[in-house]
């Protein structure tokens, strides 16, 4: 169903192929837990190709081509590839191109994933372009759902925060409105969703409301996703300040929330969610990253065909 794939766009999925993706991770995940030793790409070399920076979703694809058997060649950031000597994208990605079997690639430029994707005869899979898409984060975070909820549909999902730069609600909205979830878009006005995401999930079928009212959305919510008001998407510092810390969810403003409301957030966190709720049974976060291992193995082995 994936097999030869690029991956560049939540909006792709159909829902067959995300099952598919789900229930592949969660074979990975029992396998990875009862200490399976696991070859299934063995023989084969993923580049990881990062010109912004990243913790969890890099290496979480290391160790995801390393727990299948395989091995890996990266550029950590720009500085230290030939784009710091001027090299464009396209002549980047063809030459790496011919040294590995799969290419995962963030890029700060809009687009750049479907550019690398053009050149590249093998596939592709977008880790993040700009304020795009960052379809495999999108996918973890529907795994998690899964997990920490035990279903997939007929929810209220609230995305708070920075929707207007947010390259993850902008991913996970499509797969929300896949699963017929109600969606309730909280942000300042400057940091609202693109109004042409907005149209095109509503043309999607799906049910959307737009505030500036945290607790209220919240009271309503089965799930909350916070986004990090993101300091280097601004051109302008003043404009970031403004709309700084528009948005704090601590421990009492869970306390206020629908009862059982789960917290996600796709780190790094700065100040948007408080210390004090790390303790609270329905703070997802950190498991949601663990979670990415399972579903970044899934998906390698589902386009190399090895799954």
């Amino acid at each position: 169903m994936l097999k030869g794939k690029d991956i560049l766009s939540a909006a792709q999925f159909s829902l067959d192929e995300l099952n598919t993706i789900m229930d592949t991770a969660d074979r990975y995940e029992k396998r990875v837990k009862d200490g399976d030793v696991i070859r299934d790409l063995e023989g084969l070399l993923v580049a990881t190709l990062f010109f912004e920076p990243s913790t969890r979703t890099r290496l979480s694809f290391e160790a995801a081509a390393g727990r299948l058997g395989a091995g890996v060649i990266s550029v950590a950031e720009a500085a230290s590839s030939a784009a710091a000597k001027g090299e464009s994208l396209p002549d980047t990605v063809r030459t790496v191109d011919g040294y590995v079997d799969v290419i995962v690639i963030r890029h700060p430029a809009e687009g750049s994933a479907q550019v690398a994707a053009d050149y590249a005869r093998n596939p592709v899979i977008n880790a993040g372009d700009g304020a795009g898409q960052h379809p495999t984060q999108a996918l973890l975070d529907v795994y998690t759902i899964r997990k920490e909820k035990g279903t997939l549909g007929e929810q209220t999902v609230a995305f708070v925060g920075d929707l207007k730069f947010g390259r993850t609600v902008h991913s996970l909205a499509y797969l929300m409105a896949l699963y017929r979830n109600k969606m309730v878009f909280v942000s300042p006005p400057s940091l609202q969703m693109p109004a042409d995401i907005t149209a095109d999930l509503r043309a999607r079928g799906a049910t959307i409301e737009e505030t500036e009212d945290m607790e209220e959305a919240l009271a309503a919510s089965d799930i909350v996703y916070v986004t990090r008001i993101q300091k280097e998407r601004f051109d302008d510092l003043s404009e970031y300040e403004k709309v700084r810390g528009s948005y704090v969810i601590d421990r009492a403003a869970v306390e206020r929330a629908k009862p059982g409301i789960t917290v996600m957030h796709p780190l790094p966190r700065v100040d948007e969610i408080a210390s004090d709720v790390d303790d609270y049974a329905g703070a997802a976060y950190f498991r949601q990253a663990h979670n990415g291992l399972y579903v970044r193995m899934a998906l390698l082995a589902l386009i190399m065909g090895r799954a």
